[in-house]
């Protein structure tokens, strides 16, 4: 008879638990399961409110194993429902001559077998690995509202100070010969963080590292309660409505909806003390936004409900445009604003023709607001009347839709390609396009309509006065 789980002895039972989740590690590891990790090095960018990790890793294939076309990247659950983008390249060539290829990354279907529910990515290396060769990847991922706010309420004098979460070894379903960890922060000021030996400390940096010979799936985790008072700017819906005139202009308006996302503010505001010591009161505050417009920008307005604000300033020059703004107010954390920006563009410098005679506008994605995280980004390209079969090409996934937007003049309305994402920041203010067929003769139509309207009414005119609408007398 075997002996039942109860007769077992604890040694045994824990080796039983360890088989079996061996099994399971095993069994979500792709066919390509001859990879490991012989050096990694990740950094992470604490310097801001959006968490930036920069990872490098060698890869090697092994040599009895078969050609490998794909390499996992893992994530915690937790970094799994903040991530917003994950990019990746892979180094090529030599010293000088080392060049960079951009690699594709999606999420894996093993992603469900995983171990610890961990979400797993991955790279396609377009050229296979062959066994017993080496490739280095680069890896740049973003994560959002990651960082916790301790305490979770300050007053107007206190500085901000946040939680990070993460782990002192990478998170891999391969096995990791080496590998170390960097921990940037934007001051000195480090309240406490974990130690796990060898851990080291210099200046604004923590170093993890350096281990060797980490099982898969391997998890340390850290805490790190610094200093951070960067203002955490959350557009929480941005609205960017683009309206194409084929007359020479493109008109862009931006609607947002704006929240600090940093520490409550707790206490009574005093407007006094903000303006006596800007360096010490309110230091987590919003005290002004630059967003990034592209060059030759005019007609530039910025204003909300209540009407203009002239508290900004614009910076222009042949590369780039730049508006700093400030809110009528200044921004705690937890503190809501709404405002609008709008500016108009040469239509030349964005709308094109391609090879097989369709148009094509040329937009930038995303917010032009710096170090600001979209959770809701909706972007409405309004076509001119008369486009017809429009196809929008974006860099990455969106939601598309089309619908119909009506304006002065038109008759049918206008052709309206609406593409939403969630989660946006700055990595993805990519290029994309927006195709469609447009006939010349419909830039008549709104012209024509004038010219009808203002000879019906001079007829009508020339017909009244021709007209006896006196009262005679009867015979």
């Amino acid at each position: 008879m075997p002996p039942s789980l109860q007769t077992l002895k604890t040694p045994t039972l824990l080796l039983l638990v360890l088989l079996a989740a061996s099994a399971v590690s095993c069994s979500s590891l792709p066919p390509e399961d001859g990879i490991r990790v012989v050096s990694a090095e990740k950094r992470i960018d604490l310097t801001s409110p959006i968490v930036k990790v920069y990872l490098t890793l060698k890869i090697e294939n092994a040599p009895a194993a078969s050609d490998a076309s794909q390499v996992l990247l893992a994530f915690t659950p937790t970094e799994a429902q903040h991530l917003a983008i994950v990019k990746a390249t892979r180094a090529e060539g030599k010293r000088k001559k080392k060049t960079y290829v951009p690699l594709s990354v999606e999420a894996s279907d093993l992603a469900t077998t995983a171990l610890n529910g961990a979400h797993l990515y991955s790279v396609l290396l377009g050229a296979p690995l062959k066994p017993g060769e080496t490739t280095t990847l680069e890896v740049v991922y973003v994560l959002t509202h990651t960082l916790e706010p301790f305490p979770a309420e300050i007053s107007q004098s206190e500085s901000q100070l946040v939680y990070f979460r993460d782990s002192a070894v990478l998170l891999s379903p391969y096995h990791v010969l080496e590998q170390v960890t960097y921990i940037k922060t934007p001051s000195n000021r480090i309240e406490s963080f974990t130690r796990v030996d060898p851990t080291s400390r210099a200046g604004t940096e923590l170093k993890y590292g350096t281990y060797k010979n980490q099982a898969p799936n391997s998890y340390l985790p850290i805490l790190v309660h610094y200093e951070n008072n960067h203002p955490f700017a959350v557009a929480e819906e941005l609205v960017r409505k683009v309206e194409i005139s084929h007359w020479g202009n493109v008109q862009i308006t931006e609607h947002y909806k704006l929240r600090h996302g940093g520490a409550r503010h707790k206490g009574v505001f005093s407007r006094l003390e903000y303006q006596s010591r800007p360096s010490i009161s309110g230091a987590s505050s919003f005290k002004n936004l630059l967003a990034r417009l592209p060059p030759r920008v005019h007609s530039v307005y910025y204003r909300d409900e209540i009407g203009n604000i002239s508290t900004s300033h614009l910076r222009t020059d042949s590369l780039k445009s730049e508006l700093e703004i400030e809110p009528r107010y200044p921004l705690f954390g937890g503190w809501h604003c709404t405002f609008t920006i709008g500016y108009g563009l040469p239509l030349q410098d964005f709308l094109f023709e391609s090879d097989d005679g369709r148009r094509y506008i040329n937009l930038t994605f995303g917010c032009p607001l710096l170090d600001t995280v979209v959770d809701d980004l909706t972007i409405k390209v309004v076509l001119p009347e008369g486009s017809k079969n429009p196809q929008p090409v974006v860099p990455f996934v969106t939601e598309k839709h089309l619908e119909t937007s009506y304006s002065y003049l038109d008759v049918v309305g206008r052709t309206t390609v609406v593409l939403k994402k969630k989660n946006v920041v700055g990595e993805h203010n990519l290029p994309f396009q927006v195709y469609y067929e447009f006939n010349p003769i419909f830039m008549l139509a709104e012209p024509l309509m004038l010219v009808s309207a203002a000879l019906l009414f001079f007829v009508a005119c020339i017909a009244y006065l021709h007209m006896d609408l006196s009262i005679g007398k009867s015979s």
